[in-house]
């Protein structure tokens, strides 16, 4: 079976090429989430991503049921993520 014939809905990740050069492969939205809060807090998250389940009464589940359901309020969460390595690594290579 070719891929183009399998389901659409197929998950199998033994069959998924290596992703060495992409930071996000292998990560879970959820520890996404939870690093840019760990990181910039919730409030800090809010003002960079103007968005309600990061202002008001935010949490991990929550905003996980909304970016699940938002391809655009989900892409906009893994660019921030990609900011905050870049940033990580270019503070970490002054030091």
């Amino acid at each position: 079976m070719l891929p183009a014939d399998l389901p659409a809905d197929t998950t199998d990740t033994a069959d998924t090429p290596p992703q060495p050069r992409n930071p996000l492969h292998g990560l879970t939205l959820e520890a996404i989430v939870t690093a840019l809060a760990a990181h910039y807090g919730w409030p800090g998250l809010g003002e960079r991503i103007a968005l309600r389940c990061f202002t008001h009464d935010p949490s991990v589940a929550s905003s996980l049921k909304f970016l699940r359901k938002t391809p655009w309020a989900r892409e906009k969460v893994e660019s921030l993520y990609l900011f905050m390595l870049r940033e990580q690594r270019r503070d970490g290579a002054r030091r």
